[in-house]
C-alpha cells in the first residue's frame, strides 16, 4: 500500500505539470500569434486623421516605411504591434470632407523576416546615424526566443512520451530541466521586449495626447513564464523522489 500511495504522489504531480506544461504552451502560442504586445491609444478625435488618413496609411504600409514612419502612424492611429504585425485604426473612407463619425477599421501589415533583422539606427530613421546594437539585438531576439521557448517545450512533451512509453521516470528529469530552460527564454524574451520598447519610446517620446502601455498578449507571456518554471520544479521533483525511494524499497527489501 506504502508503494501504491508513492506512485499516486507521483502520477498527480506528473499530471498537474503535464497541465500545467499545456497551459503555458498554449499561452506562449497564443501572445506570438497576436497583436497587442503594445497599445497606444490617442486622446485626441479621429478627425485629425481623417484628412491625412490616406497619406498615413500609405506611408505605414509602404515597403520602404523605416522605424520612425510606421512609430509614428502607430502614435497617431490607435496603433497596436505584436511581435509579428503592427495595427492602425483609420477611417473607412478617407476624404477629406467626410464627417468625423466615419467608421473606424483596423488595418495590420505584418514584419517581413528582413524587418525582423533589419539594423535599428542610433536615429530612428536616420540611415546615417550608424547601428544602435543594443536595439538591433533585443529586437532579433524578441523574435526568436518565444520559437527557442515553444520548441524547448515540445522536446521536453516527446521525451515525457518515450517516459510514459518506457514506463520509466527518469527521462523526467529531462523534461523537467527543459521546461526550465524554456521558463529562462520566455522570462528573456519578455525583458528584452520591455527593453526594446523602453529605449525607443527615448528616442521617439510619445507624444503629449498618445498613451502607450502593454496589451494582454505581452501579459500571456509573462503568465506562460512561472508556469513553465512551475511545471518544471515538479517533474524534477517526481523524477529525484521516486528515484530516492525506490532505491530505499530496494535496500529494505535487500535486508
Amino acid at each position: 500500500s506504502e508503494g501504491a500511495m508513492m506512485d499516486n504522489r507521483f502520477a498527480t504531480a506528473l499530471v498537474i505539470a503535464c497541465v500545467l506544461s499545456l497551459i503555458s504552451t498554449i499561452y506562449m502560442a497564443a501572445s506570438i500569434g497576436t497583436d497587442f504586445w503594445y497599445e497606444y491609444h490617442t486622446l485626441s478625435p479621429a478627425e485629425n486623421v481623417s484628412e491625412a488618413g490616406r497619406s498615413i496609411w500609405e506611408e505605414f504600409v509602404s515597403k520602404d516605411a523605416d522605424e520612425k514612419t510606421y512609430t509614428d502612424a502607430l502614435f497617431r492611429c490607435n496603433g497596436t504591434v505584436g511581435l509579428w504585425r503592427r495595427c492602425i485604426t483609420v477611417p473607412k473612407n478617407s476624404h477629406w470632407y467626410s464627417p468625423p463619425e466615419t467608421d473606424m477599421t483596423t488595418n495590420c501589415i505584418s514584419f517581413s523576416l528582413s524587418d525582423q533583422f533589419v539594423e535599428k539606427y542610433i536615429e530612428p530613421g536616420n540611415h546615417n546615424s550608424g547601428t544602435d546594437l543594443n536595439r538591433t539585438y533585443l529586437w532579433r531576439l524578441q523574435f526568436l526566443l518565444p520559437f527557442v521557448s515553444i520548441g524547448l517545450m515540445c522536446f521536453g512533451a516527446l521525451i515525457g512520451l518515450c517516459a510514459c512509453a518506457c514506463r520509466s521516470l527518469y527521462p523526467a528529469i529531462a523534461t523537467g530541466v527543459l521546461h526550465f530552460l524554456a521558463g529562462l527564454c520566455t522570462l528573456g524574451l519578455v525583458g528584452c521586449y520591455v527593453a526594446g520598447i523602453e529605449l525607443l519610446h527615448r528616442k521617439l517620446p510619445l507624444p503629449e495626447d498618445v498613451r502607450g502601455e502593454f496589451g494582454w498578449s505581452f501579459c500571456l507571456a509573462c503568465v506562460s513564464a512561472p508556469l513553465q518554471f512551475m511545471a518544471a520544479a515538479l517533474f524534477i521533483w517526481a523524477a529525484r523522489t521516486n528515484r530516492k525511494e525506490f532505491t530505499l524499497l530496494k535496500a529494505y527489501r535487500v535486508a
